[in-house]
Parts: C-alpha cells; structure tokens; sequence
C-alpha cells in the first residue's frame, strides 16, 4: 500500500496516528483472511468485485465489534477463540414424511456445549428460539 495518501498536505512527514491506524488496518485485514477461514476469490465483474469489498469490509466491522466487545466484556479472548468455539454449533434440517404425502422439516441447531454456554453468558448473548417447524405442501403426482 502507498504511504503517499497519508502525508499531510502541510508537510512531508507521515503523521504517527495516520501510519498506526495503516498498520492497523492492514493486520486486521490480514488476520480476517485466517480467522474466517477465507480463501481468494477471483471475479471477472465489476459488480461482483464491488460485492466482494463490501461483503470483506462487513466482515471487518464484525470482526472489529466483537473485538471490542470481547475487551470490555471478557478480557483475554480473541475474535479468533471466539469464532473457533462457536464453529461447534451446527445448524441441520430434519425432514420427515407424513402419511399424506407433505413433509415436516424442522430447521434446528444443536445445543451448546457447557463452556459455549458460559462464554455466551459472559458476552450477554441469548440463542433465539428454534424455529416453528414448517409443513411442505402435498407433493404433485404426474399425470
């Protein structure tokens, strides 16, 4: 990256806040790449690129607020820890036929193990309720 944009139109040296918060940037942006297990994208649109950049830049804020919420409520932890034990919670569809040929499918996650529970306590976070299972409609016969 150019440290030109950086330089104070009032004098040729690089400002120390401006140059900590490049530094900054660049190691979060390196570190997001790990922790959310991210592997290079190559697009051939312009839309799609512009996409990327957003969906990368959310990511960022996200990764950014639960740093910050970790240092304020659970001191120690890292954006990365945090993410590796929530990786256990496993979000599965369970379909089962009924007699008249719709089926039942029930969107479901599993239960968090004790310490996740303990961390989602800590960062004063609550799972919302499962949700209401869902009934498909009667399947077409073919004529």
């Amino acid at each position: 990256m150019s440290e030109e944009p950086l330089r104070p139109k009032y004098g040729g040296e690089l400002r120390s806040d401006a140059y900590l918060l490049l530094v900054t940037v660049e190691e979060a942006f390196k570190n997001l790449k790990g922790d959310l297990a991210i592997r290079p994208i190559f697009h051939q649109l312009e839309a799609r690129i512009e996409a990327h950049v957003f969906i990368a830049f959310l990511a960022y804020c996200l990764h950014v607020t639960l740093a910050r919420r970790l240092r304020a409520l659970a001191p120690g932890l890292t954006p990365r820890s945090v993410l590796e034990k929530f990786a256990a919670m496993q979000m599965i569809d369970v379909h089962l036929p009924t007699t008249d040929g719709r089926e039942l499918l029930l969107t479901r996650y599993t239960q968090p193990e004790p310490e996740l529970k303990l961390l989602l306590n800590k960062l004063k976070l609550e799972l919302p309720a499962q949700p209401p299972p869902k009934i498909t409609p009667s399947a077409l016969t073919p004529l």
